[in-house]
């Protein structure tokens, strides 16, 4: 015999009604209350805000400011470095090229002296060498002096009342010997303390030395005067 399967019984549910509006919770804040929670919500977050920006700039500026003080000192490091760098190379340069002036220095001096003391001699060996032709042209030919004491009466400013003209012994008896009427025309006569080639004219109004020695003397000094004259460019 089959098994009769077993029917489910239904009962019968309670039904409710819904409420005619949402309940409220007894905490539920009211208008006012909610108008206060969101002022100072909005207060806060503008607080917050306002901290959070002044911070980031804050930050931002110190960083920008870091920055900026990083390459001033940068730039000026590097100028202040450049100037003690050149500052030091010209000590060093000078340090250096300091013996070497003086050595430059010691060389002019010495080729400054020695340049003066070659012309120094070259003009002592002119003057010797002149003094000796001069005293071989009168041994020969002694009556130059003659045009010597033509030329200093010319230069007279007016005719001598008297003429008297002393020369050396030796050349006065040439003279004599060759042109005696010169003799009696111009009063030559021997002074034994003049040398050979000097000659001396004496008259009333003055007394005029024309003798070789005194005529080379002053060209000697002129060309002394020219030649040891000191020369800058040599001795710097």
């Amino acid at each position: 015999m089959e098994k009769q399967p077993r029917q489910a019984v239904i009962r019968p549910r309670r039904y409710q009604f819904p409420p005619l509006r949402p309940a409220q919770p007894d905490h539920a804040p009211t208008d006012a209350g909610q108008q206060g929670t969101t002022q100072q919500q909005l207060s806060r977050g503008y607080n917050d805000g306002m901290n959070q920006g002044f911070a980031r700039g804050l930050e931002e500026g110190k960083q920008e400011g870091y920055q900026e003080g990083v390459r001033l000192g940068f730039e000026e490091g590097m100028r202040k470095g450049l100037a003690e760098g050149k500052r030091q190379a010209r000590q060093q340069f000078d340090d250096t090229v300091s013996p070497l002036d003086s050595a430059s220095l010691a060389v002019n001096r010495f080729l400054a002296d020695y340049e003066q003391q070659r012309r120094t001699e070259l003009l002592q060996l002119v003057e010797k060498v002149t003094r000796q032709v001069i005293r071989c042209e009168l041994a020969l030919q002694p009556t130059q002096l003659l045009a010597l004491i033509e030329e200093a009466l010319s230069s007279l400013a007016g005719p001598p009342g008297q003429i008297r003209v002393q020369m050396n012994p030796e050349e006065f008896a040439r003279i004599q010997d060759t042109l005696p009427e010169k003799v009696q025309q111009w009063g030559l006569c021997a002074e034994a303390t003049l040398a050979a080639g000097e000659c001396r004219v004496i008259t009333e109004q003055a007394e005029i030395d024309i003798g070789c020695a005194h005529r080379l003397d002053h060209c000697m000094d002129t060309l002394k005067s020219t030649l040891l004259a000191e020369q800058p460019h040599e001795t710097e």
